[in-house]
């Protein structure tokens, strides 16, 4: 579906080499190494790393596996109605082994996409692979232990398949959707750049009225998007880019400004004088600035802008928007920045060292926030206070930069590759460098 590769030169062929045995076993020794001190830390770190495992995601599982309720189907439910699957497979094992056999899952979806990935030749996919490995480490325990880690594991597989099979591929994004929302950001970036964009529409529209209907058999009604209007009631998290003001008027014990523990929520929040303003204008902000960033992405598209190019950067500016314009600012969100950079390691990788460092470098300073230096978060700590903001502060950076690409892709010199050449050759570039 993307553009072709790269001239047929004689360097590009030797990027294209298989891997000998010795770098694929020294992969998978990573990929080893890398998900075995994630899983130690995720017992042993400060702050239970594990807590929404335990208590929420183990709740749950319990609650359908005794008949009492099963959530999105007989109680409304944060997230959407697919989370439930691997909530309630992780009780294969029983309560006492839930964690673990939660941990065992993730990884097990880890090692799938990895797979994937390697799947394709060249040294742009073992420099990408080995960037993910090291951004696993970097964000440390929350990358498996959230919801969100079994999404990111299904839109690393599907942004491989967008060559080959972009139908399929856009039947997974929708799949992830359905786990946590924020993959609709790569659905609605497909839908901006690809010739086939209405069977793309089609093929989302009708994976999610199969999962619907499904949802509905089960007795859910309206609950199945219960999770639209659990979201849109929320306050103002903590760690999230806006609630950065009123963490500072915390810090410097502004009076009417302090934080507290949603019980319904399950999360810390700020509050203070003009909170409630913020939270009632968040929601339309978010969905205006997506709307300019996808009117820019379809800018770039119409005056033929290189499809190679503007993808991966409009998917990672939608996701980035995601989450520096939301109210809520939980640090498995850092989680969905790997995707689209993985797949512009792939496609454009001297680019995108750039994001890749940026994001690498907000990873470290998450997993500093959440879960080792949390407590003094909770008590606003200046120091902390700061360290969130600079975090906070290269998400808008990263927009920036995204933003800048999206746009640079309009200039003369970007000139748009056939599609049907790329669904000939049937697999991503290698690199346009």
């Amino acid at each position: 579906m993307l553009a072709p590769d790269a001239a047929e030169t004689p360097a590009a062929i030797r990027r294209a080499e298989p891997r000998t045995r010795a770098e694929q076993a020294a992969l998978w020794v990573g990929f080893g190494f890398a998900h075995a001190v994630l899983i130690a830390a995720c017992f042993l770190a400060p702050g239970w790393p594990l807590g929404d495992v335990d208590l929420v995601y183990r709740a749950w599982a319990e609650g359908a596996a005794s008949g009492n309720f099963r959530v999105g189907i007989d109680t409304p439910f944060v997230y959407p109605i697919l989370a439930f699957v691997p909530v309630i497979l992780s009780f294969a094992f029983g309560p006492a082994w839930y964690a673990a056999t939660w941990l065992g899952l993730v990884t097990l979806l880890d090692a799938a996409a990895f797979a994937v990935l390697l799947g394709r030749r060249g040294r742009a996919t073992t420099r990408a692979a080995w960037w993910w490995l090291g951004f696993l480490v970097l964000l440390g325990p929350i990358a498996l232990a959230r919801i969100d880690a079994v999404s990111v594991s299904i839109v690393i597989v599907a942004l491989i398949l967008l060559a080959s099979r972009p139908l399929w591929a856009t039947a997974l994004l929708t799949i992830a959707t359905w786990v946590k929302v924020w993959p609709a950001a790569a659905i609605a970036a497909l839908f901006v750049v690809s010739k086939q964009r209405w069977r793309v529409a089609g093929t989302a529209a009708g994976t999610s009225a199969v999962i619907v209907l499904v949802a509905l058999f089960l007795g859910s009604g309206a609950r199945v998007f219960s999770f639209v209007t659990e979201q849109t009631a929320r306050g103002i998290q903590i760690e999230s880019p806006v609630g950065i003001v009123w963490m500072w008027q915390a810090a410097f014990r502004v009076p009417g400004s302090f934080l507290y523990y949603d019980h319904d929520i399950l999360t810390f929040q700020v509050t203070g004088e003009g909170v409630d303003l913020a939270i009632a204008l968040m929601t339309p902000l978010l969905g205006i600035a997506a709307s300019a960033v996808l009117l820019l992405g379809w800018r770039g598209m119409r005056a033929g802008a290189d499809v190679d190019r503007l993808f991966p950067a409009l998917m990672l500016a939608l996701v980035v928007t995601m989450i520096a314009f939301n109210k809520v600012g939980s640090p498995q969100f850092m989680g969905w920045l790997a995707p689209p950079v993985i797949f512009g390691l792939l496609v454009r990788p001297a680019t995108w060292r750039v994001p890749a460092a940026l994001v690498a470098v907000m990873a470290a300073l998450t997993q500093l926030i959440y879960p080792y230096l949390y407590d003094w978060l909770l008590v606003a700590h200046p120091a902390m206070v700061l360290l969130l903001t600079v975090r906070n502060l290269l998400e808008f950076v990263l927009l920036g930069w995204a933003i800048r690409e999206i746009w640079r892709t309009q200039l003369p010199g970007s000139a748009q590759y056939p599609e049907s050449v790329a669904s000939e050759r049937g697999r991503l570039p290698e690199s346009q460098e």
